[in-house]
């Protein structure tokens, strides 16, 4: 308990050390550039295509269990459900969970490295503030991309529903598109993409935590990136929870 309170006092520490102002703000834009490409850009491939296939089995469920329910339910429900199931909860915390093992791993391992091989010793002994110039332009990044990681999550799932309602000739075009059209909360879209703020700046501070304080050699890094996605994946959990029962209660 005493060292769960001691990782929780260095990781407020470590964020009071991130968020000073930096001196080269040039610099900084660069480096936020390369963040986008690195942790949003390059993991569009992976949340279109998850997002695509299980769009898709969200459509099967949905026009399965209506199909056997008690009374009968129009086929224009299972476009809205799908809708609402992906909008809710899938392209927010499903992706930013996949999001978690994939970035965090690559910070809690890039930073850790660096740590491992001397180099923010280095920075720190020149009078740099590594941990501004290694975390923050990743926060900026996530906060700045995630949110279109969200939109491409939500577009690819509907469209992976469509098009498997087609494949499989379960319901009708027309059908689909008035269960979307259905009416929807619009403080919906409001709270996912909250959520999705929140985890993005999750995603890129627990892993840099776990980075940023290894000690040891590449085994120490190994581990360390590890944890980094354990603890990145149990907080997103957590916090889905507790926003979900701010937010929509």
């Amino acid at each position: 308990m005493i060292k769960a309170f001691e990782s929780f006092g260095r990781y407020f520490v470590l964020m009071g050390e991130v968020f000073r102002l930096p001196k080269n703000l040039r610099v900084y834009r660069k480096l936020i550039v390369r963040e986008i490409i690195d942790l949003g850009v390059n993991s569009v491939g992976l949340v279109a295509f998850l997002s695509l296939f299980m769009g898709a089995v969200l459509a099967i469920q949905m026009y399965q269990n209506f199909k056997t329910a008690a009374i009968p339910v129009p086929d224009a429900y299972v476009g809205y459900a799908t809708k609402v199931t992906i909008i809710l909860e899938f392209s927010s915390t499903i992706i930013a969970i996949i999001l978690a093992g994939k970035v965090g791993s690559y910070i809690a391992s890039s930073i850790g490295t660096m740590r491992a091989t001397e180099q923010i010793s280095a920075l720190e002994v020149m009078g740099v503030n590594a941990a501004t110039l290694l975390i923050l332009p990743k926060i900026i990044a996530s906060l700045l991309f995630y949110p279109i990681l969200l939109m491409i999550s939500i577009t690819t799932g509907i469209l992976g529903g469509y098009l498997v309602g087609q494949l499989l000739d379960m319901f009708s075009t027309v059908d689909f598109v008035e269960g979307l059209q259905m009416e929807f909360e619009n403080w919906f879209f409001v709270y996912t993409f909250i959520k999705m703020q929140v985890f993005a700046f999750i995603i890129a501070t627990i892993p840099a935590y776990f980075g940023f304080y290894v000690e040891g050699g590449s085994l120490e890094v190994g581990r360390s990136s590890t944890k980094a996605v354990v603890w990145t994946c149990v907080t997103v959990i957590v916090v889905n929870l507790i926003l979900t029962q701010l937010l929509l209660t």
